[in-house]
């Protein structure tokens, strides 16, 4: 498999589209929302406008990811991203990750990126399985990705202190074999 290919994606509410440098300013303001910290990275994570530019202008040229930017299709704001990575072919397996920014939040963007990503793994690329990793307190988050077909299959319980405490992670995937049945109900 080759992720060379940076597709576009268009949902009814969202465009999903190759990021550019120019993406690095936007993304940096989306970075930066307390909520997308607190779910995402590790706050003392350094994100200088230079490293945000070279990491996402650099993001069309990976042959082993998908990153794609998600978009507000009538405005055409960058709200969030979508990324298939972890890429292991002996399983046809990728991990999946999101974040949608305040300015994305509960209009539904959230919903159908995860949906047109996950159906352009199992329809395009032929993906068998699809995985994730989820902190157990993101509800948001997890509502969204049993709304799309994943399912829990297990919890690594207090892996980080975040807040001052500590956090477990949700372990959640979809299969190929069950996309169909969701597939027409992911919305």
């Amino acid at each position: 498999m080759d992720f060379s290919v940076k597709p576009v994606l268009t949902g009814e509410r969202t465009v999903l589209r190759p990021f550019t440098e120019d993406d690095a300013d936007r993304i940096r303001t989306i970075l930066e929302d307390p909520e997308v910290i607190r779910f995402t990275f590790e706050p003392s994570t350094e994100l200088t406008p230079e490293r945000l530019r070279a990491w996402y202008g650099s993001r069309s040229a990976q042959a082993d990811r998908l990153d794609l930017a998600v978009t507000d299709r009538v405005t055409g704001e960058l709200v969030g991203e979508v990324v298939l990575h972890e890429w292991d072919p002996a399983a046809r397996s990728c991990t999946f990750r999101t974040l949608i920014g305040p300015r994305g939040r509960g209009r539904g963007f959230g919903t159908e990126a995860t949906r047109l990503i996950v159906g352009y793994g199992f329809e395009e690329l032929g993906l068998h399985r699809i995985q994730l990793e989820a902190y157990r307190h993101n509800h948001r988050a997890l509502r969204v990705y049993e709304r799309v077909g994943f399912v829990t299959e297990g919890v690594r319980r207090e892996t980080q202190v975040r807040d001052g405490e500590w956090v477990d992670e949700v372990l959640m995937a979809i299969l190929d074999h069950e996309w169909p049945g969701v597939s027409s109900t992911a919305r």
